[in-house]
């Protein structure tokens, strides 16, 4: 009776909380009562019954994960120690192979390899599944669980069991941590006739100001039209999105809009900026590896008339995450609202289909070429990149109309 005393406490404690944090329950939630009453029950069975004792913080934080498992892929619960790991990601600067993960239909998915990072070069692809990582089974792993057993001591070595998404086979692949250093705007260059070309990586703080560097760069050596490149850009912040989009819409344009249950609906819309590019013909690159902030943009800029989209069909992240702070130092991490187009469209789960679909090309001597040419820092060879060359083509002919 005891122990099963401790459960109940434990379970009034947190009904408590919920009141703390502004949680009202109502008459009409009566049967979340009754469901506490259940969970307390459960537990105490675990704490008199398991076989191995567990202390209330096992039994409490495994709820918790086991709680937000069953919202949705992305929402999560962070112990103290996990939150801290969160937020060193924030730092741009860490050890690990350089891939963005997510657990879709309860699979340990690749949303994306950053570029230039160890992922990349060792061949992993936007939608692998990661079956086993050291051998071990991803079956039933949390992201947190997930980031730990990736991330190490540079130089050291991990092998992650892939399913490819296209060929369906398994392969082992090993692969060296390094230090990821995250580069937002990589590449900008006029490529051919005044027909510029920027990658954006990532949509950090600063990737607004470095893209207007780069840009007002590329304004002097002659740019007439723009080549955006999306492609195996995982998102980032909400607010840098808007900002890269504004660029290129007139002022007070929609961009983007987040619906919630709790909150009515908020668009977004294009922001003054000193310095727009209103008038030159847009290409935004896309693949299944743009996620979140790259399909805000690719969306905005398509739906208000601004630019063709080229590629694949990007992933689906069209959700919104927020980060709650717990009592003890553990955080909630909770999808709060979802995006939606311009035209009122939302693309989670879904993606956005490019205007002209077309598939990356690259033969096998090609991409060794190219993953040797990185690792001598050497410039990319544009013309071994059939999207890029389709979309040469497409906005030389827009140039030539637009006359």
């Amino acid at each position: 009776m005891k122990k099963r005393s401790i459960i109940f406490t434990i379970i009034l404690a947190i009904v408590i909380s919920s009141y703390q944090i502004g949680v009202s329950f109502g008459k009409e939630n009566d049967d979340l009562y009754r469901e506490l009453e259940i969970f307390a029950e459960g537990l105490a069975v675990i704490e008199g019954k398991y076989v191995e004792e567990k202390t209330a913080e096992d039994l409490v934080y495994g709820a918790m994960r086991g709680l937000a498992l069953s919202l949705d892929a992305y929402s999560q619960f962070l112990t103290p120690d996990d939150y801290k790991n969160l937020l060193v990601e924030t730092e741009g600067k860490f050890g690990g192979l350089g891939i963005e993960i997510t657990i879709r239909n309860g699979l340990l998915t690749i949303i994306s390899p950053i570029e230039d990072t160890p992922a990349w070069r060792a061949g992993i692809e936007a939608g692998d599944i990661i079956i086993k990582i050291e051998g071990e089974l991803t079956k039933e792993i949390t992201l947190n669980g997930a980031v730990k057993k990736l991330r190490g001591e540079p130089n050291t070595e991990v092998t992650i069991t892939v399913l490819r998404e296209k060929s369906r086979k398994v392969e082992d692949i090993t692969i060296v941590r390094d230090i990821i250093k995250i580069k937002d705007i990589k590449r900008p260059a006029i490529l051919e006739d005044g027909i510029g070309y920027v990658k954006i990586g990532e949509f950090r703080e600063s990737t607004s100001k470095d893209l207007s560097k780069a840009l007002k760069v590329l304004e002097g050596e002659g740019l007439k039209a723009l080549i955006i490149d999306v492609r195996n850009n995982p998102g980032g912040l909400l607010n840098s999105a808007i900002d890269i989009s504004s660029k290129f819409l007139d002022e007070g344009m929609t961009v983007v809009s987040t619906d919630s249950r709790t909150e009515e609906k908020r668009i977004y819309k294009s922001v003054p900026f000193g310095k727009k590019y209103l008038d030159i013909p847009i290409i935004v690159l896309v693949n299944k590896g743009s996620a979140s902030g790259s399909e805000i943009l690719a969306a905005a800029l398509r739906e208000n008339n601004r630019a063709i989209l080229l590629g694949e069909t990007t992933f689906g992240k069209g959700s919104v995450q927020t980060i709650l702070p717990l009592s003890d130092g553990s955080a909630m991490r909770l999808t709060t609202s979802k995006y939606y187009t311009p035209s009122d469209t939302s693309i989670h789960e879904k993606g956005i289909k490019p205007d002209i679909e077309i598939s990356r090309e690259v033969t096998e001597k090609v991409e060794e070429d190219v993953f040797k040419e990185l690792d001598k820092k050497k410039e990319f060879d544009y013309k071994e990149d059939n999207q890029i060359l389709r979309a040469l083509d497409l906005i030389k002919g827009l140039l030539i109309l637009s006359k």
